[in-house]
């Protein structure tokens, strides 16, 4: 970039601070768009987000999920519209983003940033089909293993969620799965910027499998299945975050090699 450029790109604060504002604006419509959209649809909504409960509990079962406060499903309605216009919104909030530091990045940054911009919805969907296709279920059917037919000398102990209750625990496995599925895309930028080498994630590997295990105690239910659900695919994760931070310091070291040999070219002539 000429300096002429940075000189274009610079902007008093005020312009800045009216950008973001309208940046903001933008975003927060398109979230209240969504979140009308969704909040027609929270019944079917919550219906598909069932449908885990329906296949551990099988076709032979009837599932029934109760509310205990007049109020309580209306709340919840509120959370998964919201928890949906957040899904539906995100495009809308990464272009946001994304024009709004793009004046302050180099041409071959704004390159570099984009395709984490892409990378990072694409592995929280991952994460979240793996909650709704995978844990979720392996999960209700633990529970639902916890239930005992009545007769002589026992009770009868049946499992009947409340749906905020419910809808809650899918939420939190979604986010944390989500979250989690994001390390790759976090470490790559941290070792693109050389806060971290692929030697310091291979020292300190140890260090990480502890802690993917009490992330997973904290952000999970406390049923060792959504605990080893969550800390199995983080640890993978770490693994493919270091060929991934590999990969960034060859590139690199290629580029600076490429740089030394055009230098050393241009002193020769």
């Amino acid at each position: 970039m000429s300096q002429d450029d940075i000189d274009a790109s610079k902007a008093p604060l005020i312009d800045h601070l009216i950008e973001l504002r309208g940046r903001l604006i933008k975003s927060l419509i398109a979230i209240a768009i969504a979140f009308v959209v969704c909040f027609y649809f929270a019944s079917d909504i919550f219906n598909i987000l069932v449908v885990p409960y329906e296949r551990a509990a099988g076709a032979t079962k009837t599932i029934e999920l109760i509310y205990t406060a007049p109020q309580e499903f209306f709340f919840t309605q509120l959370k998964l519209a919201l928890f949906g216009a957040l899904f539906l919104a995100f495009p809308v909030l990464a272009v946001q983003i994304y024009m709004f530091v793009a004046p302050g990045l180099y041409r071959n940054e704004r390159g570099a940033f984009l395709p984490f911009l892409v990378a990072t919805p694409i592995l929280f969907m991952i994460g979240a089909m793996l909650v709704y296709f995978l844990v979720m279920p392996l999960a209700m059917n633990f529970f639902l293993g916890m239930e005992q037919d009545g007769g002589a000398g026992k009770a009868s102990i049946q499992l009947l969620p409340r749906v905020s209750e419910y809808l809650g625990l899918i939420m939190v496995l979604i986010f944390a799965f989500g979250i989690v599925f994001q390390l790759p895309v976090i470490l790559t930028l941290m070792a693109r910027v050389e806060l971290l080498t692929a030697a310091d994630l291979k020292r300190r590997r140890k260090y990480a499998v502890v802690i993917a295990f009490i992330l997973a105690a904290v952000l999970t239910p406390p049923d060792p299945i959504s605990q080893i659900s969550l800390a199995v695919p983080a640890m993978l994760l770490y693994e493919i975050s270091i060929i991934a931070v590999r990969y960034v310091e060859r590139s690199k070291a290629r580029k600076a090699a490429e740089a030394a040999e055009a230098e050393t070219a241009d002193d020769a002539d």
